[in-house]
């Protein structure tokens, strides 16, 4: 029997590092990123494309990954490319591999496709049948109008992924700075594109990403953007630049004081519905009633905060009777 997949892994922090660059390759392992994506596409120019698939297995194989989520990100089904970047990349580090992120998916088609072209290499090879995951970039409109049928399209999808460059030359938005608000709108155009890959993904219970900011050297900017998201309830932003790195990891983990309190509500919450604690469908937790939503919610909240290692700093007391 087969153990489950963990397909909810932390990923407060996604840094992109080129394919081709054996140095950025070497400095990612030493970088507090939650995930680490290996990139053929964008980041490789199409002469280095070949050789690059060939430094990422190296680098998979030999490199220390550990507490990171190591992830490929193959280029698009449009490409003259993508089967030779699955086929190598999986092939040469299969074992040492998380997921495959497909970039402009478009429909869902492209997922079950690659997901068949995974299967068919994990039987070659001998591997672990259905482990490697698969991340979703939506960037374009079609791909957002198909976003839910793309979320189930297979059981191997583990993130939807928001990429805005592409996105926005694809809609013609009226700006050039990607992830910025377009001059001359007055609210948030980004809201609806969000909220629907965030509606996709947790439909399907599926972790949601925000893409990239490109103003590398302006956290400012990047923690503005990265906290929209977190707001929304996102569970992480990609990464361009080691500087990002720090505050994406602490815009998308709760604060200590809203961990704490998670916590305790959980507590509390298990013991008023114990026959110690009076089996109590809500309490009094301080001047804060509690019930089954609190419940709920507080398992959000706690869950990010485990994920992120934190230490709670406070316990719940039995009140006396």
């Amino acid at each position: 029997m087969t153990t489950p997949v963990n397909r909810l892994r932390p990923r407060r922090s996604c840094l992109a590092v080129p394919g081709s660059n054996p140095r950025f390759l070497e400095k990612a392992q030493g970088l507090p990123a939650d995930q680490v994506f290996l990139d053929l596409e964008d980041a490789c120019a199409p002469l280095a494309k070949p050789e690059a698939r060939h430094t990422i297995v190296k680098f998979l194989n030999e490199g220390d990954w550990t507490g990171k989520t190591r992830v490929v990100r193959v280029n698009d089904w449009t490409t003259e490319w993508t089967y030779r970047d699955v086929v190598t990349v999986v092939e040469g580090a299969g074992p040492n591999l998380d997921c495959i992120m497909l970039p402009k998916v478009q429909n869902a088609e492209q997922i079950v496709a690659l997901d068949l072209l995974l299967t068919q290499i994990e039987k070659t090879m001998g591997f672990e049948v259905g482990r490697i995951g698969i991340e979703a970039q939506i960037e374009n409109a079609q791909g957002l109008n198909n976003v839910n049928a793309i979320a189930q399209a297979s059981p191997r999808v583990e993130t939807i992924i928001f990429g805005p460059a592409d996105f926005m030359a694809s809609i013609n938005m009226k700006s050039l700075v990607v992830g910025e608000q377009p001059p001359g709108y007055p609210a948030d155009a980004y809201h609806y594109i969000l909220m629907k890959i965030l509606m996709a993904a947790r439909a399907n219970n599926l972790q949601a990403i925000d893409g990239p900011y490109l103003q590398i050297r302006n956290v400012e900017g990047y923690r503005e953007v990265a906290q929209r998201a977190a707001a929304l309830g996102f569970d992480g932003k990609w990464v361009l630049h080691p500087g990002q790195v720090e505050a994406s990891n602490e815009i998308f983990s709760p604060s200590q004081e809203d961990y704490d309190h998670a916590e305790l509500i959980l507590d509390a919450y298990d013991y008023y519905t114990s026959e110690a604690g009076g089996k109590k469908g809500s309490a009094m937790l301080g001047d804060e009633m509690i019930d089954e939503a609190s419940r709920k919610m507080a398992l959000v909240i706690s869950g990010k905060g485990r994920a992120a290692g934190m230490q709670r700093t406070s316990k719940f007391e039995i009140p006396a009777s």
